[in-house]
């Protein structure tokens, strides 16, 4: 039953009274075992959160992936860390070592790039480069742990509902980041905090996925934990007239799990990136070849993370963005 709730709670985690009782009744089995199964994960590491995961963009935020180039990339990292909307830092095999994304909020007052120009500025940075997204194809960490996927997969994009935010949904947002804990009612802190019932609750969640700004209520593993040791970020140099097509077939594999058109720089002549997973390098690189056979490019590099310096969610609407700017700025 393990590797069926894996499957389960990376597509979806129910929002309501009972979550657990709700899986159990899917996998055919019963909430007592369900619950502990979910908490001897949670202890064995291999779920590593499970949250809602909001847009970025659709909450007004702005973000972009950076590349600096630097000599102290310790000293860098930690430095760059203490963003708040910094949520993935990594040191990659390439002259650009330093790689995170940042987002700032809504009401920044320095703005992306002035930020990243101050980080470049603290850290030292040699050389940098800003690639916020052009397009997106696919964004969904999903690890097929059972092993049973298609090795392509049909990308469905749903046409956004219109809506306006109001105080609920901006409290939901900063209640539902946290990961919950193995409780029967998860969600029971969230209710009474609002002052709301579970049925308002499920109501809102749907309407914030129908509108675009949260993609899913869903778990996150180790990677490692759940069996895949390797990943790689594989950038593409590809034709700009024939960029998206190239794109979307490479978002179509099921071990991408990212895929994104970024601008191209003198010093950065990639525009297309692909995150690829795998249960060992060889079989990422693989995947790779085929992929690179298919879409008929030789021009493409591998980005492999050599050490993780910070994977957090954003908590968005939060003080810390405010204060992090009146203290670096």
């Amino acid at each position: 039953m393990e590797k069926e709730f894996l499957t389960l709670i990376q597509k979806g985690f129910p929002v309501s009274q009972r979550p657990f009782a709700d899986l159990a009744e899917k996998l055919e089995s019963n909430e007592d075992d369900v619950l502990n199964l979910y908490r001897s994960l949670k202890e064995r590491k291999v779920i590593r959160q499970t949250s809602a995961i909001f847009d970025t963009k659709s909450l007004g935020y702005k973000s972009s992936l950076v590349a600096f180039k630097t000599d102290n990339i310790d000293e860098a990292a930690a430095i760059i860390n203490t963003h708040p909307g910094v949520s993935h830092n990594y040191e990659r095999d390439n002259p650009f070592n330093l790689w995170f994304t940042i987002a700032v909020a809504p009401d920044s007052k320095l703005g992306l790039e002035k930020t990243v120009e101050l980080l470049a500025k603290k850290t030292g940075a040699k050389r940098y480069v800003i690639l916020p997204t052009k397009k997106m194809f696919k964004i969904s960490v999903q690890l097929d742990v059972k092993g049973d996927r298609a090795k392509k997969e049909r990308l469905r994009r749903s046409k956004k509902e219109p809506m306006t935010m109001e105080h609920i949904h901006y409290e939901l947002v900063r209640a539902l980041q946290k990961d919950i804990e193995p409780l029967k009612e998860p969600f029971a802190p969230v209710v009474e905090e609002l002052g709301i019932d579970y049925e308002t609750l499920s109501k809102e969640v749907e309407r914030m996925k129908k509108a675009g700004l949260m993609r899913r209520f869903a778990a996150i593993l180790y990677h490692r934990k759940a069996g895949f040791t390797a990943n790689a970020m594989v950038v593409w140099k590809v034709p700009e007239d024939s960029a998206e097509e190239i794109g979307e077939t490479v978002a179509a594999y099921s071990a991408v799990s990212h895929c994104y058109l970024r601008p191209v720089y003198p010093e950065w002549p990639y525009p297309l990136f692909s995150m690829v997973h795998g249960k060992s390098r060889e079989e990422v690189e693989s995947i790779v070849e085929e992929m690179a056979e298919e879409i008929g490019v030789n021009e493409y590099d591998y980005l492999y993370s050599t050490r993780e310096f910070k994977k957090v969610r954003i908590r968005y609407f939060s003080p810390e963005f405010e204060e992090w700017e009146s203290g670096y700025a």
